[in-house]
């Protein structure tokens, strides 16, 4: 028998994080979004959390505690608070998880530093491309070989930006099959245009064009025949799960607590039949995706493919995360079209993971 009930010591990290969102992320979460930008404190505070850090290997100044079903308590409990937040707080996860993984030793004493110093750092990771058909697991940017090193050729879009990063991992397809490879932020050929998306406002993001950019052999994480990308796809497609999970479930709860305070005809419309139903509805939909995600976060720490279980439950939480937020705007009714309630927020930032593609990792 499977059993998914969280050890002392998650339950801890649960009520940890939460605590976090709540005084945190949740309080900023409007003020962010309208600013366009992540609240640096907020960042700066997580980092000191560990909540990446724990998961670095300790030779490299982690905490070597990497567990992906640890990394989808996170994950939801962020996106509880704030989606673009949660993601901008888990982007040195982009770099540090990859290299943890499947770096060389080189690589990982070369990059890993940075995130266990005292200052937060993120990570960006690019996989999504551009234009009608594009398939991350067979990336359309091409890296031919020149002589020691590598040229990549081609476009992403919908990468995390934040300030002070100074790599990104890029998919591209070699002669040996798709690969990721460490690319400088400010590398010759490597342009950035930033973007501005519906939902999550807090996290900047940016199309990238890459043209002849250069880098060394080592820039390469070792890849055998595309099984190195498929790997990370499949910890960001858990990653990004848990945040729909988390998204949904706080739409849920501000729903639910709005309808047992507004009254209409002498009485809260949480009694009302058709409101009741669809809170509960909203709440077996949200407690379904969790399960599904944890599903895939147990089969990833066992070591297997989690492949199918990775885009099920993608799959199913991005619908509900979707239904769930919109079913609570309906519920709050003109309050819920408003800016000065998170629902229209939530679903705004909902609305996105129809088409996010490793903005998170586990």
């Amino acid at each position: 028998m499977i059993d998914f009930e969280p050890t002392e010591e998650q339950q801890l990290i649960i009520e940890t994080v939460h605590q976090f969102a709540s005084q945190e992320i949740r309080p900023r979460a409007r003020e962010c979004d309208e600013s366009h930008e992540p609240s640096q404190e907020v960042l700066q505070l997580a980092h000191e959390l560990g909540l990446v850090a724990n998961a670095i290997d300790e030779a490299h100044g982690g905490g070597g505690e990497l567990s992906a079903l640890t990394g989808v308590l996170v994950a939801e409990e962020l996106a509880w608070g704030d989606l673009a937040l949660a993601l901008a707080i888990l982007s040195p996860a982009q770099i540090a998880l990859p290299l943890s993984l499947y770096g060389t030793q080189d690589q990982k004493t070369r990059y890993l530093g940075a995130f266990t110093e005292d200052a937060f750092r993120p990570g960006s990771m690019a996989c999504l491309e551009p234009g009608y058909g594009a398939n991350p697991f067979e990336p359309r940017t091409r890296a031919r070989r020149n002589g020691s090193g590598w040229v990549i050729d081609g476009a992403k879009c919908l990468v995390g930006w934040l300030p002070g990063g100074d790599t990104v991992l890029v998919s591209a397809a070699t002669e040996a099959g798709a690969g990721a490879f460490l690319v400088p932020r400010d590398a010759p050929g490597l342009r950035a245009t930033p973007e501005r998306n519906l939902g999550i406002q807090a996290l900047p993001s940016v199309e990238l064009e890459l043209s002849g950019v250069e880098v060394p052999e080592a820039a390469l994480l070792p890849v055998a025949g595309g099984a190195t990308l498929r790997a990370l796809l499949q910890r960001s497609r858990v990653a990004l799960a848990a945040s729909a999970v988390g998204v949904a479930r706080a739409a849920y709860e501000i729903a639910l607590g709005y309808a047992k305070e507004r009254e209409a005809f002498g009485a809260p419309i949480a009694t009302k039949q058709a409101i009741a139903f669809k809170l509960a509805d909203m709440v077996i939909e949200v407690d379904g995706a969790r399960l599904l995600t944890w599903e895939a976060a147990w089969q990833l720490d066992r070591g297997g493919d989690a492949t199918r279980e990775a885009c099920l439950a993608l799959q199913q939480a991005r619908r509900v995360s979707l239904e769930v937020s919109d079913a609570a705007v309906q519920i709050l009714g003109g309050h819920g079209y408003t800016r000065e309630y998170l629902p229209e927020q939530q679903l705004r930032n909902a609305r996105g993971f129809a088409c996010f593609e490793a903005l998170a990792m586990v």
